[in-house]
């Protein structure tokens, strides 16, 4: 009777150790999945950076032909794409949180110097009608929503990785294997919704035409923080 009781006792054991092995090998493979998937959006979101930065020379091109074009505004675009450039990534690696912080803050500060020297531009009625400076602007407005598109994705799928990770049982083994929790883009303190940059050249640029330059012109387009805030459509 006491051999039957134990035989019973490990064969539940044994059972429940297969089926406990089977869901940890099963959580784990979701993982892996997830922190793939979110490697993969981090390598569309440094695409659509490297558009933008692809453009700028062009940009550059287009407006220092300009008679009297502002140079510092130039040379703060220069300054911001030299320091995205020292920043070390990992290629199509999502960075830890500190690197990412230091990484997007140099993307907004180019952002920023990119919106200001479209609204340096409003001066300059030869670069309004410049069919290449504005198709240069088209392409500059579009990666911008992109951008705003891929880093929301980034969110997101970084979010569905997160709360894989802490959910039981992966909670208890995913730091084990080296799943920990990874960083989302975050929005700049005050900024609920990003500024708005236009292109049209109507009465707001014949006012512009005939007052000085903008000190303090808005950045170009950012995404928000919330993860699941719907990303624009992409144009």
């Amino acid at each position: 009777m006491n051999k039957s009781i134990g035989l019973g006792c490990l064969v539940v054991l044994v059972v429940g150790v297969l089926v406990l092995g089977m869901g940890g090998c099963a959580g784990y493979n979701r993982l892996v999945t997830q922190a793939q998937a979110v490697d993969a959006q981090w390598a569309q979101v440094e695409n659509q950076y490297k558009r933008r930065l692809d453009l700028i020379p062009n940009l550059e091109s287009t407006v220092a032909g300009q008679a009297n074009f502002e140079k510092s505004t130039l040379t703060e675009i220069a300054e911001a794409r030299a320091s995205i450039g020292k920043i070390q990534l990992k290629a199509n690696t999502v960075p830890d949180e500190q690197t990412l912080q230091q990484w997007e803050g140099a993307q907004m500060r180019l952002g920023g110097a990119l919106g200001r020297l479209m609204a340096v531009s409003e001066n300059y009625p030869d670069l309004k009608a410049n069919q290449g400076f504005l198709g240069l602007q088209a392409e500059l407005a579009g990666t911008e929503n992109r951008i705003a598109v891929e880093r929301g994705r980034f969110n997101n799928a970084v979010q569905d990785f997160n709360t894989a990770v802490k959910k039981f049982p992966a909670v208890l083994y995913a730091g084990l294997f080296g799943f920990a929790p990874k960083p989302y883009f975050q929005a700049p303190a005050g900024s609920s919704e990003p500024p708005k940059v236009s292109f049209n050249f109507g009465k707001e640029a014949q006012a512009g035409a005939s007052a000085p330059a903008a000190a303090e012109a808005p950045a170009l387009p950012a995404s928000s923080s919330n993860p699941r805030v719907p990303a624009q459509p992409v144009k």
